[in-house]
């Protein structure tokens, strides 16, 4: 088999050059800040504790789905800014049935991932409808929906919320034991008590689910080419309101189940102390790891990484921890600049190719309209 190395060279050059870039345009704003460069970076290049390990796993799972979420849309230039909303809903939705027992143990816990999906999924079609029969961008109806589903949720859990004696907390009726997943020990590699959410094979399966959904079935040849080319899917027969609506309902099911790691494995219960900016957390993530399956999955661990020490470079470096926030934005920023860059010279490089295989066969003229392209 024949490496292309031309092709590997291109896709590694992407990812290191976004690395430097991040590197000098994170230090010169430390400089900038007069803040310790040298203090930041040996913190941010520190191997992390064991216990900080698992934490970083635990985010990266609840990350993972979230960027999927996104993934599915953007995937078809869908770009669904409501799974922070949907994954609110979700969550409140599931816990209210699987605090309710109506099931017992595992089946309890089945049924409530399946409410989420459901619950997430018929959010985000409120966007979905709202494009395909008016035309509203989702762009707009999914931020609106963002801060209904905020308000909405609170309301509810107001009717919902079950009061503890002597405690000021706003919550969902507590799960019993059987209705909760099992963290997984890592004391016999880390040494450490602390344990990785059991759901993180939740993660690992939508991820599977996926790549075989884009990869391997016609439904994902069809999302893919619908947001390569409108006009050109149209003519290849395929119904892009259909597919719109589809794309729509499968990310709100994915952004569904971003809160059930936290509901079913740390929280057991919903309240007003919910994390909130999942979603928007997972778009960074999905932009960081190009829409792919494992890239993203690098991503999540990469954000959860960083978002790991933000709390070190306040101790030991003494500056702000929002300067991670910064490094992230800096990050993701670099990686959209670098894979354009990279994408327009491979673009250049394939059109004096193409030219010098034209002038090859004694057809000059047609290699300068190649390369004039």
């Amino acid at each position: 088999m024949k490496v292309d190395v031309r092709r590997i060279g291109l896709g590694l050059a992407a990812p290191v050059l976004a690395i430097v870039v991040a590197l000098l345009l994170t230090t010169l704003i430390l400089l900038l800040a007069g803040d310790p460069v040298l203090a930041v970076w040996q913190v941010l290049f520190k191997a992390p504790l064991p216990r900080q390990v698992v934490s970083i796993i635990n985010e990266a799972t609840v990350l993972y789905l979230s960027a999927v979420a996104v993934a599915i849309g953007f995937k078809m230039n869908l770009f669904n800014i409501g799974v922070d909303g949907q994954y609110r809903v979700a969550s409140f939705v599931a816990a209210v049935f699987a605090g309710a027992h109506f099931l017992p143990g595992w089946l309890n816990i089945i049924v409530s991932l399946i409410v989420a999906m459901a619950s997430g999924a018929l959010w985000s079609l409120i966007a979905g409808l709202l494009k395909v029969t008016r035309g509203v961008s989702e762009v707009i109806s999914t931020i609106m929906l963002n801060y209904i589903a905020t308000y909405l949720v609170a309301y509810f859990l107001r009717m919902a919320a079950v009061k503890v004696e002597g405690s000021n907390a706003t919550n969902t009726q507590i799960l019993a034991e059987d209705s909760r997943v099992p963290g997984i020990s890592m004391e016999w590699l880390l040494g450490t008590p602390r344990q990785v959410y059991g759901l993180v094979v939740l993660a690992i399966l939508i991820g599977i689910a996926y790549w075989f959904l884009l990869a391997r079935t016609r439904f994902g040849f069809d999302l893919r080419a619908t947001g390569a080319s409108e006009s050109a899917a149209v003519a290849s027969g395929v119904n892009v309101k259909k597919m719109v609506l589809t794309a729509m309902i499968l990310s709100g099911a994915a952004a569904g189940l971003v809160g059930m790691p936290l509901l079913f494995g740390q929280d057991y219960a919903y309240g007003d102390t919910v994390q909130a900016g999942l979603g928007f957390a997972g778009m960074s993530v999905a932009l960081l790891g190009r829409n792919h399956p494992v890239g993203m999955a690098f991503a999540a661990v990469l954000w959860g990484f960083l978002d790991q020490l933000s709390n070190g470079l306040q101790i030991s470096a003494g500056v702000s921890d929002r300067l991670v926030q910064i490094i992230q934005g800096i990050i993701v920023l670099s990686v959209v600049i670098a894979y354009e860059l990279v994408r327009r010279a491979s673009q250049r490089m394939e059109q004096r190719r193409v030219a010098r295989e034209l002038a090859a066969q004694g057809r000059p003229e047609a290699g300068a309209e190649a390369v004039a392209a």
